[in-house]
């Protein structure tokens, strides 16, 4: 395993940034109101953690429950808010009524980015067709990875999903070359079996929160999942 994998963790404020970091994140999701599973932080919030911490900072650009996009115009009006505010990297992902891939608020939305990297979240893991929204999205400006757990009901459900489709990326498949960001009920002793098929990038919220959603990130327990994605044997 010469290239070091990648652990991201979700955080809400500066606190968890500052622990995020010193527990041995690479890399931040930050969101609010993790009731609606994550919507678009204020722009406050993004300069506070912006200014507290180095590690690359993906933003959440979601304002309502559930995965349409709702009102395109605001959304790119909040991309330029948090954009001022100092974000540099994304997270979207919309669905029509049907579960397909709304392009078209997707376009408008990374539009508003100028090619600055994104991640589509879970929105995939209810997608009607995973495959045709990947291979619709692809060459997109800046989208570079998928937040995926291979199925709605988590990683447990999904593993054969993302197993395959991290067969599908190593082989070159169009709409597959994006980074494999595995998240959404990751327990640690799935690792292994996800790193030993070529799967780099990890994903953890709750897992770096031994009090719940109440409490803030623990950097004891992000340090945990940074020796087990490193390839320690400590996952269980």
């Amino acid at each position: 395993m010469s290239e070091r994998a990648v652990l991201e963790v979700i955080a809400l404020d500066a606190e968890d940034a500052v622990a995020a970091q010193a527990g041995g994140a690479d890399r931040l999701e930050l969101v609010t109101d993790m009731a609606a599973d994550g919507l678009t932080p204020s722009a406050a919030t993004v300069a506070a953690v912006r200014a507290a911490v180095g590690l690359p900072l993906r933003v959440m650009l979601r304002l309502a429950d559930g995965f349409a996009a709702g009102d395109p115009d605001r959304l790119v009006r909040t991309a330029h808010q948090v954009r001022d505010a100092g974000a540099e990297e994304f997270v979207l992902g919309f669905l029509d009524t049907d579960g397909r891939v709304d392009l078209d608020a997707v376009e408008r939305v990374t539009g508003a980015l100028d090619g600055c990297r994104w991640t589509f979240h879970r929105a995939i893991d209810r997608a009607a067709d995973r495959d045709a929204l990947r291979k619709q999205l692809d060459g997109l400006p800046g989208l570079d990875a998928y937040l995926t757990a291979g199925a709605p009901g988590g990683v447990a459900d999904g593993l054969p999903t993302l197993l395959a489709e991290a067969r599908r990326g190593r082989e070159g498949e169009p709409g597959y070359q994006q980074e494999l960001l595995v998240g959404g009920g990751l327990r640690l002793e799935q690792v292994p079996t996800l790193l030993a098929a070529g799967i780099r990038a990890f994903h953890i919220g709750g897992a770096a929160r031994p009090d719940g959603w109440t409490g803030p990130v623990s950097a004891e327990a992000v340090a945990q999942w940074r020796r087990v994605v490193d390839g320690a044997v400590d996952g269980g």
